[in-house]
């Protein structure tokens, strides 16, 4: 028989040059990104065997994109990357889009020059492979971006905008019209988004037609304008949302939540710092037959026990609560700890009402609980150690993971699972 070409390379040793580049490319894929490029460098063998596109699957390249480099983006494309974050940006953005032809994600988060310009030289085409595009703090972005956003990224799933201050309702109209498949959503710091333009996401206008119906996670983050009418329209027109933020939405009201409680998809709800949420808003969110799985109502000083009861009584597929400097004590406590048994998350850091009774109703009912925040919780008393010991056993981190416990203070800390 003969022998193998392998076998002639290294007839007398046994070396991981010595296999096959296939094996090599598998052992590569395991790199973090700088040493996948190290390898590289060793020799010719595993140069090609770190060229293997199974070896770059799901990177995204970091970039600083401050001078022309001609092998950079061949040498992307022969790796098979596909997603790209640009750190810093003093060429072209035409050169990315043009050099990565099946550019799946494109992350110019933080990118304080780009322009509408320059976004609209970048799109001259269509590009129906990116899905992914985050523009966060891109802060001179405007309305006209969108428009060539959605003329020519009909494929785009996942929209960063945080930040974006210049962003308008007509923005919005135009996302309305042209991103049809659009799943994520992000507006966080909007400050010129108003009800009319949650309207056009909704399609509860007749200019936006049927708008982004596939929606699954809205942010509006600090999104001043907008009231409970905002949440009437997102009731009536995105069927699909899963996760809603509302932080620090200061004009939605207890009454806007009667709207969110008739979606039968919603899990996720954040109205944190949304100061004129009360026990009544959770009142309609349990009487409403919501499904929620997690809730933050951290810093809503209108929140009280009432709260936990209501909780306790209608909101029984809770599995995380965030209650934060909330007017809730023992008493409150002793309500979800009696009826939440599936709840494994629970923060009620800055409770300065919760006691050791508190806690040890935690510790008895509490048995899936893997992640708890009790800092600031002056009332407690019990020793940081003689705590670990008494939480420990409801503790139980999923998965066989380990319990990470904080110490913040003599009596104040923070227990995850890792």
């Amino acid at each position: 028989m003969e022998d193998s070409g392998v076998d002639r390379l290294c007839p007398q040793t046994t070396h991981i040059s010595c296999l096959y580049p296939e094996i090599l490319a598998l052992i590569f894929s395991y790199l973090d990104v700088k040493d996948k490029g190290r390898v590289a460098q060793v020799c010719i063998n595993w140069r090609d065997a770190a060229y293997h596109k199974s070896v770059w699957r799901g990177v995204e390249a970091k970039l600083h994109l401050r001078r022309a480099n001609p092998s950079l983006f061949p040498s992307l494309v022969r790796r098979g990357v596909r997603r790209v974050q640009v750190l810093s940006l003093r060429r072209s953005l035409r050169d990315v889009i043009s050099g990565v032809p099946n550019l799946t994600s494109l992350n110019l988060s933080g990118c304080y020059n780009v322009t509408d310009i320059g976004l609209t030289h970048a799109f001259v085409t269509e590009s129906p492979s990116l899905t992914h595009l985050n523009l966060s703090l891109c802060k001179q972005i405007s309305d006209s971006s969108l428009g060539k956003i959605a003329q020519q990224l009909r494929n785009l799933e996942v929209l960063e905008l945080g930040g974006c201050s210049y962003i308008t309702n007509t923005g919005l109209l135009l996302v309305a019209w042209g991103l049809k498949k659009l799943r994520r959503l992000n507006l966080r710091s909007c400050c010129l988004v108003s009800n009319q333009g949650i309207a056009y996401l909704a399609g509860q206008h007749q200019e936006a037609a049927d708008g982004t119906t596939a929606l699954e996670y809205l942010g509006l983050q600090d999104c001043q304008k907008l009231s409970d009418e905002a949440l009437r329209h997102v009731a009536n027109g995105l069927p699909n949302l899963k996760s809603i933020n509302l932080s620090f939405c200061a004009s939605i009201t207890d009454s806007g939540l009667k709207y969110l409680a008739r979606m039968p998809s919603l899990r996720e709800l954040n109205l944190r710092s949304c100061d004129n949420i009360s026990d009544i808003g959770i009142a309609y969110l349990a009487e409403g037959g919501s499904r929620i799985t997690a809730l933050d109502v951290s810093f809503c000083d209108k929140i009280g026990d009432q709260a936990l009861v209501h909780i306790s009584q209608g909101l029984f597929t809770l599995r995380s609560l965030s209650c934060s400097a909330c007017q809730i004590s023992d008493d409150g406590i002793h309500r979800i700890a009696r009826t939440l048994h599936e709840l494994d998350t629970l923060n009620i850091g800055q409770c300065v009402r919760v006691t050791d009774k508190g806690l040890q109703l935690i510790a008895e009912h509490l048995t899936n609980l893997y992640c708890i925040d009790l800092y600031g919780c002056n009332r407690i008393t019990t020793p940081y150690e003689a705590l670990k010991v008494a939480l420990l056993p409801p503790l139980m981190a999923p998965e066989g993971r380990a319990i990470e416990w904080r110490a913040a203070g003599p009596h104040h800390f923070y227990g995850c699972a890792k």
